[in-house]
């Protein structure tokens, strides 16, 4: 009797679509990612800031050379009346390899580079315009990224750490982006599917920039914190005397 009761098992289990654990959705994925970060989720599941260290490598295809470089980022979202996502504020500080800071305020973006006595000064709404298109403002249209994207597996869906991979390609043709791979954090997407609970976990571990030129970014987060009631005034830049002003049209890479 043993010996059938094993046999039954092994049939069940055998069974196209009966499987122990239920497959996780492309929709699982994408949602765990997403709700953190739209205007409507409600507030206690809401992330309104976050703030981490980041490891960088690009790679420059047309002289096949790779640079890497690490630093601490620092996010922060606000309700903006009449807007689907929230205000996003940011602060980049790269220390390697050269000294270098991107701050907005939500209104206006500051490229600092310290050793050459220059920051680029930019109205964030004309970046803003290039949203999902533009590397700079990915992060800043979380919540909205099924609109700005068309989102897919992956390959492979699940990496090596048990954490799921997607592939976003904008819905419009980019300058700037071919496409963009999104690790997801396998321990949001549980927190999602044990009862639609966001807020707590971080749910990007990294990122791949692929641009149209084949050129690479890759952004890997580590030591996340989330909402620490970060200040306003880490998003403001005051320019320091010595400083010289660049018109934007003299454009830097970032």
């Amino acid at each position: 009797m043993l010996k059938g009761l094993i046999v039954s098992l092994f049939l069940l289990l055998s069974i196209p679509g009966m499987t122990v654990a239920a497959e996780i959705e492309l929709r699982d994925v994408i949602d765990a990612l997403e709700t953190p970060f739209k205007a409507e989720t409600k507030n206690s599941e809401q992330i309104k800031d976050f703030s981490a260290t980041f490891f960088q490598e690009s790679h420059i295809a047309s002289i096949d050379r790779t640079q890497h470089g690490q630093g601490v980022v620092q996010f922060k979202f606000t309700a903006a009346t009449g807007q689907k996502s929230p205000l996003a504020k940011f602060r980049w500080e790269y220390h390697k390899p050269t000294v270098q800071e991107i701050i907005s305020d939500g209104q206006t973006m500051w490229v600092y580079l310290p050793e050459n006595r220059q920051v680029i000064e930019s109205d964030i709404g004309q970046i803003d315009a290039q949203k999902g298109e533009n590397p700079v403002t990915f992060l800043s249209g979380l919540g909205n990224l099924s609109q700005d994207f068309f989102i897919n597996w992956g390959s492979p869906r699940i990496v090596e750490s048990g954490d799921y991979l997607l592939q976003l390609e904008p819905r419009k043709v980019s300058q700037f982006i071919q496409k963009i791979e999104v690790t997801v954090s396998k321990k949001s997407v549980n927190n999602w599917l044990k009862g639609d609970k966001t807020g707590e976990i971080f749910p990007i571990i990294a990122t791949l920039v692929t641009d149209p030129n084949g050129n690479l970014t890759a952004i890997e987060f580590r030591d996340v914190q989330v909402n620490r009631k970060l200040a306003d005034n880490l998003f403001q830049f005051e320019r320091p005397e010595g400083v010289e002003l660049v018109d934007p049209a003299e454009q830097m890479s970032f």
